[in-house]
C-alpha cells in the first residue's frame, strides 16, 4: 500500500543527503543516515514481487528473500546507529555501541542464511502463508528476522521519544509521529512472531488475525512516512528561509564591502576553488557561509581602515555613532589613504562601528546598516 510512496521519498531522501555528505564526508551522523536511507531504499525495491522473483531466477529459490531481509535489516541497524550517534558520548562507549549492533547483525544474517540453507530446496519459496511453518528452518527464518525488526524498531522509536521530548516545536510533532509508527512497526513484528508460533501447529491458521496485522503494518508504515514528510518539510522551510534570510544580508553588506575590498583586495577570503568543475561545486559555500565570509571581510576592512578614520573624525564617536556620519567618515578616510601603504609606517587600528550585542547577529546589523547608508549616499 505504502510500498512506491516510501520508495519515492526515500530516493528523494538519498539524494537529498548524498549531496549534504559530499560537502560534509566526515560527518559521522550523516554517514549513518545516507546509510540508512540507502539501505532501507534497497530492501524496499528488493521487496517489490518482480525484482524479489528475477533475483531468484538469476540464482537459486530463496536468495532474494534472504537478500531483502538482509539488506533491509542492515538499514535498521544504520538506522538505530544514526540515533544513537546523535548524542554525544565518549568514543569508547561509540565504539561499545557499534561493535554491539554490528555482533547482533551479523548474528542475524548468518541465522537468516543457514536458515535458508537448512530448508528443503522445493520449500524455499515459502512465506508467511506456507502451510509447511512446522519445518524448524522456515520456523526460525521468520522468528530470527521479525526479533531483529521487533528491537531496530523499538529501538529507533525509542530514540525518536528521546529526541522528540527535547527538540523544537517545529520538529517535535514529526518525531513524535515517526516514533509512533515505529512503535507500531515493532508491535506488527510481535504479532508476526506470535502468527509463526501459531501456525506451526495449524498451518494456514488465524487468517482474519494475519490480515489484520498487515493492515496495521500499513497504517503504522503511513504514519511513519507522515512523521518522515512533516520533518522533512520543516527542515527544508528552515532551510530555504536560512538561505532567503543571509542572501538578502550577504547583498546588503555589498556596497560596504566593496569599498572595503577595492581598498584592501588581499582581505577576500572566498577565492575560486582549484580543480575540477565538480569539486568547485562541492566546495561552494552555502548562502550562510558566504554571508558570515562578507561579514567577516568588512569587519577586517573597517579595522585595517580604522587609522584613516581616526585622522578625518578625530573628535567623532566611531564606536556607537550613527551610521550616517560612519559612512560618511568611511568615504572620506578611503579618499584620505594612499594607493600604496608603506610597510614601514606605524598605524594604530581604533574601535569602529562596535554592535550593542556579542552575537554575530548584532555585528551584522550594525554592518548592515552603515552599509545602507553608504548606497544612499551613493544613490
Amino acid at each position: 500500500m505504502f510500498q512506491v510512496p516510501l520508495i519515492t521519498l526515500l530516493s528523494i531522501g538519498v539524494l537529498w543527503k548524498g549531496i549534504d555528505l559530499t560537502r560534509a564526508p566526515h560527518d559521522r551522523v550523516l554517514r549513518f543516515l545516507v546509510a540508512a536511507l540507502v539501505m532501507l531504499l534497497g530492501g524496499e525495491v528488493l521487496s517489490l514481487p518482480k525484482v524479489n522473483g528475477a533475483i531468484d531466477a538469476a540464482a537459486t529459490v530463496g536468495v532474494g528473500k534472504v537478500a531483502f531481509n538482509g539488506i533491509y535489516a542492515a538499514g535498521l541497524f544504520a538506522l538505530t546507529l544514526f540515533f544513537a550517534s546523535s548524542v554525544r558520548k565518549t568514543d569508547a562507549a561509540h565504539r561499545r555501541q557499534i561493535r554491539i549492533n554490528v555482533g547482533l547483525l551479523v548474528g542475524i544474517l548468518i541465522a537468516l542464511t543457514a536458515s535458508m540453507i537448512a530448508t528443503p530446496a522445493a520449500l524455499r519459496g515459502h512465506s508467511l502463508g506456507t502451510p509447511h511453518m512446522a519445518e524448524p528452518p522456515i520456523a526460525s527464518f521468520y522468528i530470527i528476522g521479525n526479533a531483529y525488526f521487533i528491537y531496530a524498531y523499538l529501538t529507533s522509536a525509542l530514540w525518536a521519544l528521546r529526541y522528540a521530548r527535547r527538540a523544537s516545536r517545529y520538529l517535535g510533532p514529526g518525531l513524535w509521529t515517526m516514533a509512533s509508527g515505529l512503535l507500531g512497526l515493532a508491535i506488527t513484528s510481535v504479532n508476526r512472531t506470535i502468527l509463526v508460533a501459531l501456525r506451526i501447529d495449524e498451518p494456514q491458521s488465524h487468517e482474519a488475525f494475519n490480515t489484520v496485522n498487515w493492515s496495521m503494518s500499513n497504517w503504522a508504515m503511513g504514519i511513519v512516512l507522515t512523521g518522515i514528510c512533516y520533518s522533512a518539510c520543516v527542515q527544508l522551510t528552515t532551510r530555504l528561509w536560512s538561505a532567503i534570510h543571509h542572501r538578502r544580508m550577504h547583498q546588503e553588506l555589498a556596497p560596504l564591502w566593496t569599498v572595503l575590498t577595492n581598498a584592501y583586495p588581499e582581505l577576500v577570503l572566498n577565492q575560486t576553488p582549484a580543480g575540477s568543475k565538480w569539486r568547485r561545486l562541492r566546495r561552494r559555500g552555502s548562502d550562510e557561509q558566504r554571508f558570515y565570509r562578507r561579514l567577516i571581510e568588512c569587519r577586517d576592512g573597517l579595522v585595517r581602515l580604522s587609522p584613516y578614520l581616526a585622522r578625518v573624525a578625530p573628535d567623532a564617536d566611531l564606536v556607537s555613532g550613527p551610521a550616517d556620519r560612519l559612512a560618511q567618515h568611511i568615504t572620506e578616510a578611503l579618499a584620505l589613504k594612499p594607493l600604496t601603504e608603506s610597510p614601514h609606517t606605524e598605524l594604530s587600528a581604533t574601535r569602529v562601528a562596535s554592535p550593542a550585542g556579542s552575537d554575530l547577529g548584532a555585528d551584522a546589523r550594525e554592518l548592515i546598516s552603515i552599509s545602507r547608508a553608504l548606497r544612499e549616499r551613493k544613490s
